[in-house]
């Protein structure tokens, strides 16, 4: 398995470009209560290679997923990979890094 660790300036600057799909793996309640704004959501929960594949393939950017703090994205990570998709990157910090920066977040 690869998995490539991006920090906060790296998520920023993809957002920034729109080069990055930020795919926020968390729970529909976490994701409620705050995002990294233009974040999508899937939860791990009910985590669908089949979903996430249509989604990158119809938005057409570099898919990066994203959790608290960096561990469910690494488990987003494994499955994707396991089901042939060429996912690599995740926020290494996570939501609670974006969070506890005092970058914007969208509710």
């Amino acid at each position: 398995m690869k998995v490539v660790g991006l920090d906060r300036d790296a998520i920023k600057a993809g957002l920034a470009d729109r080069a990055m799909l930020v795919i926020d793996v968390r729970e529909p309640h976490e994701f409620a209560q705050g995002h990294i704004p233009g974040a999508v959501p899937h939860p791990l929960s009910t985590f669908d290679t089949g979903a996430i594949a249509e989604l990158i393939a119809r938005d057409g950017r570099r898919p990066v997923f994203s959790c608290m703090s960096g561990v469910r994205s690494v488990h987003a990570l494994a499955a994707a990979q396991n089901a042939g998709l060429p996912i690599e990157e995740h926020y290494a910090g996570g939501f609670k890094d974006w969070a506890a920066s005092g970058e914007p977040v969208e509710v």
